[in-house]
């Protein structure tokens, strides 16, 4: 039953409409981890549930997001992350919408140019940044991750995020490997 897990994992989730594209996280994401991707899933899990950490902090709030936006991504169809259950998808779908409507982020933008640009504010940009075409109102923008609204949408899909990475962790069912590039799960 195992083996045939992952198509239907993929015609079910085909059936919901079309994923978006993938995303990787750049080579400096996080510093001295093995793999980027599990240590953003837990330090998102902390943050987005204890935002106080964030407020006042811009690069911070941007680092967070952009690893939302590829967590986004990258967990539909990362094949690291195929034991993952379906609802971490459309928890992680549900929130991109929560932080895009949060922030001004246009709702059809692909991922990798967010990622990229929220990573580009992480390492001291302001708002110019922040293209227009991807975030109509800039200076909007970026004020805003200095003050984030609550994004309860967003901290429960980090939150679920976390748990399912233990939950199949605890079951051995994730590949042992980080990806060093930050994506893809190759």
């Amino acid at each position: 039953m195992r083996r045939f897990m992952p198509c239907c994992l993929v015609l079910g989730l085909a059936a919901c409409g079309p994923l978006s594209p993938g995303a990787a996280l750049p080579p400096d994401a996080v510093h001295g981890s093995g793999d980027p991707t599990r240590t953003t899933i837990l330090r998102n899990a902390h943050v987005f549930n204890a935002p106080a950490e964030l407020a006042g902090r811009p690069a911070e709030a941007a680092r967070a997001l952009a690893g939302m936006e590829y967590l986004a991504a990258e967990i539909p169809v990362g094949p690291r992350w195929y034991e993952f259950q379906p609802q971490v998808t459309f928890a992680l779908q549900r929130a991109r919408v929560e932080w895009r409507e949060a922030l001004g982020i246009s709702p059809d933008a692909l991922p990798q140019p967010v990622v990229d640009s929220l990573f580009a504010v992480a390492r001291g940009g302001g708002a110019e940044a922040l293209p227009q075409a991807l975030y109509p109102q800039p200076a909007i923008t970026f004020a805003r991750l200095g003050a984030l609204p609550p994004l309860p949408r967003t901290a429960l899909a980090a939150a679920e995020t976390q748990q399912e990475l233990s939950r199949v962790d605890f079951m051995g069912r994730t590949s042992p490997g980080g990806d060093s590039a930050g994506g893809r799960g190759q």
